[in-house]
């Protein structure tokens, strides 16, 4: 009899949600088709926005160019390649209009035009007008612990609506790696969009570190230790992937900085017909003239880095492997010193920077280590005349312009063995070595004793080879496929 109950509740509880299912279904059409009239309405009102705002004193329409860069104050790689797009652009279009779209508000336009002289020597022909975003806390990781990828990802979709509300450009340039813009520019703006993807959100190299339960920065301990979250992680990653390609197959036209760079956009965008590798600008000349002769080592040796103070970059493996060189190295050695450059963003780098400090004391190498923080140009240029070594310990970087600017100054650089700089930067010239790799502190511990260890004239021999190999991160190759990269935008 219970069982009788029991069958008949279940087939009228089947037949309750079938009885639902058309008008959900109509509902739901009709709320579809609500949103579509309404996004296509303000594709509408934004169209006639641009028109009205592109047309110059003289009858013209001007074209609009815009590039989403919400750091642009920043003194990272990102940005130089930034300041050197606009500068291509402006000498080959020069009677547009230049948007950058800032979440630097604490800055005026004119100070961030000179923090980039400063930084990297470059200075734009053409006015540039800056769009200040109130809103760019939405793009910060800080704010979202748990599911950090799509907090990002969606925060940067409303960053980039407060972008679009204030200027509707005809060409929208993504410089920064922030994908899920590209639809509602294209979509919505009306725009032609293009990406230059210094690293992507998601790679399958993610995935991979996930799959195998190995713990990282971006993969927390507790989670891999945890077979069910690795599996809860690992669902969540592929779908987002999947998010992720398509809202990067939207661009029109995608520029990468390396080839590890692009077996992964391949992948996930799968835009193979309209990919391009476009290095990086390296500013390679400023380099040439520090004299390449060995240099003296009465007073000791300088090993330097150079990179943003990121979690990325583990500056932690640096300090410990200096520390073990340290206890290697006999005591009638010329001294050794560990110099870290690199740029701050925000509070949470000048954290990592206090944490990297301790680090020093802890290991007792605080005297042995500095660091150098936003430093200008020309003071970057006289450590890296002086080091004997340059130091690289990112996994899996995207490309190094860091690792170029030691070789062009003439540092025997040491890099992390993966990613750009093992694919495409320390790589034989002319059948020549060029650098050194490691992975592991011992691994960079013992390269480091082994470089130190090597007489004047190969340190020498080594130093010409990389130096004469590093021509082609050039700011005039940069230019020259940047233009033609970018071409099909602007037909």
């Amino acid at each position: 009899m219970a069982a009788a109950e029991s069958g008949w509740c279940l087939c009228e509880l089947l037949r309750f949600f079938y009885s639902l299912f058309f008008p959900g279904l109509i509902v739901c059409g009709t709320l579809c088709i609500c949103l579509v009239i309404v996004l296509w309405g303000i594709r509408l009102l934004l169209h006639r926005k641009k028109k009205s705002m592109s047309a110059s004193k003289n009858g013209k329409n001007e074209t609009v160019i815009a590039f989403f860069h919400p750091y642009c104050n920043a003194g990272g790689g990102g940005e130089r390649v930034l300041w050197c797009a606009l500068r291509a652009l402006q000498k080959k279009y020069p009677e547009a209009v230049y948007v950058v779209y800032t979440g630097d508000v604490n800055f005026s336009g004119q100070q961030i035009l000179e923090g980039a002289f400063r930084r990297f020597n470059i200075r734009l022909t053409r006015p540039v007008q800056f769009v200040f975003l109130r809103k760019r806390y939405l793009v910060e990781d800080s704010l979202y612990p748990h599911f950090t990828l799509l907090g990002q990802s969606l925060g940067s979709i409303f960053l980039g609506w407060e972008a679009l509300m204030q200027c509707v450009p005809d060409v929208y340039i993504d410089s920064m790696g922030y994908a899920f813009t590209l639809p509602l520019f294209k979509y919505i703006g009306a725009c032609r969009v293009g990406s230059y993807v210094h690293y992507p959100t998601i790679s399958t190299d993610m995935l991979s570190v996930v799959k195998n339960q190995n713990a990282g920065f971006n993969n927390a301990a507790f989670i891999t230790r945890n077979p069910f979250l690795s599996k809860v992680k690992l669902i969540y990653y592929y779908l987002f992937a999947f998010a992720y390609g398509l809202v990067g197959s939207c661009s029109d036209i995608v520029m990468v900085n390396s080839s590890w760079t692009l077996k992964h956009i391949l992948s996930l965008w799968k835009v193979g017909n309209c990919t391009n590798i476009v290095y990086p600008p390296c500013d390679v000349r400023t380099f040439l003239d520090i004299p390449i002769h060995e240099k003296k080592v009465t007073s000791g040796h300088l090993l330097v880095s150079v990179g943003q103070f990121r979690p990325e970059k583990n500056h932690p493996l640096q300090i410990r492997a200096f520390a073990k060189l340290l206890n290697k190295v006999a005591e009638s050695s010329p001294s050794l010193k560990l110099v870290l450059i690199g740029g701050c963003r925000n509070k949470e780098d000048e954290l990592r920077v206090n944490q990297l400090r301790r680090l020093s004391e802890d290991l007792g190498v605080q005297e042995d280590v500095e660091f150098k923080i936003n430093i200008p140009f020309n003071e970057l240029k006289n450590y890296l005349s002086e080091a004997t070594i340059g130091l690289h310990t990112m996994w899996n970087e995207h490309f190094g312009i860091g690792v170029v600017e030691c070789m062009a100054a003439g540092t025997v650089i040491l890099a992390h063995n993966s990613g750009g700089p093992k694919l495409d930067i320390v790589v034989p010239h002319e059948g020549d070595i060029t650098g050194f790799l490691a992975e592991t502190e011992d691994g960079y511990a013992e390269t480091m004793a082994h470089i130190l260890s090597m007489s004047a004239e190969k340190r020498l021999q080594i130093r010409k080879n990389a130096r004469a190999s590093v021509s082609r991160f050039s700011d005039q190759e940069f230019e020259v496929t940047f233009l033609s990269s970018v071409e099909k935008l602007f037909k």
